[in-house]
């Protein structure tokens, strides 16, 4: 159990850090005159980030029961 929360935290780790370069890639980008759809391509591929951080954070935290 234990090793599998590393996993999962080295996981999210890796996501936030690709997730962060991203945006700082797509900021960059976004006020020159760049292939929009390149731009579009790593946006969504930001909000797919977005979404596996919000599951992995999900798994980690525990159910409370009301």
């Amino acid at each position: 159990m234990l090793a599998d929360r590393d996993s999962l935290l080295r996981r999210l780790h890796e996501l936030r850090s690709e997730h962060r370069d991203l945006d700082t890639v797509i900021l960059r980008l976004d006020g020159s005159l760049t292939d929009q759809l390149q731009l579009q391509r790593l946006k969504k591929r930001k909000l797919k980030l977005k979404d596996e951080i919000a599951w992995l954070e999900s798994r980690l935290v525990p159910d409370i029961i009301a």
